[in-house]
């Protein structure tokens, strides 16, 4: 079995994580009809490596970075029984290193991470129609909470 080390990315990681956005951007144009084309950015990766209140985390196998995602803590609405909840995204695998647990592992790091915030709930957005995705997530425990609908007029 493959040895993999997981750790905090590093601003020195961001040519890679470039990348690794852009598969995530690749293999979600089919589920979102609303994305434009050519070459779009999710995130703001540099701020979320240099956050305090955020952790980018990254999968590594043999010096080669194969896996990332982040939590960020963002505030609740006031309405909500917490005050502040963690935030994964940029969940991503490389295809050659995939059904391997990366993904779980690295969720796993990221809940780890923001536990030790004191955060004690975690959300996430995906497809509905990703159902690969939405079955990982199940695995670690996650429920599905709010369907997002939209219509274009």
């Amino acid at each position: 079995m493959e040895d993999i080390k997981y750790r905090a990315a590093t601003l020195d990681d961001l040519e890679t994580l470039y990348t690794f956005e852009q598969g995530i951007v690749q293999a979600e144009r089919p589920y979102d009809v609303t994305l434009k084309p050519g070459k779009i950015h999710y995130y703001d990766l540099k701020a979320l490596v240099k956050s305090d209140q955020a952790e980018v985390i990254v999968a590594e196998a043999q010096g080669e970075l194969v896996g990332s995602g982040y939590v960020q803590i963002k505030d609740a609405k006031d309405y909500l029984r917490f005050d502040q909840y963690g935030h994964i995204g940029f969940i991503y695998v490389k295809p050659s290193h995939r059904r391997k647990g990366i993904s779980q592992n690295v969720i796993g790091a990221l809940k780890s991470w923001a536990q030790s915030k004191d955060i004690q709930e975690l959300r996430l957005e995906v497809y509905d129609e990703n159902e690969k995705a939405v079955a990982a997530y199940r695995k670690l425990g996650m429920v599905k909470h709010m369907v997002e609908m939209r219509v274009e007029i």
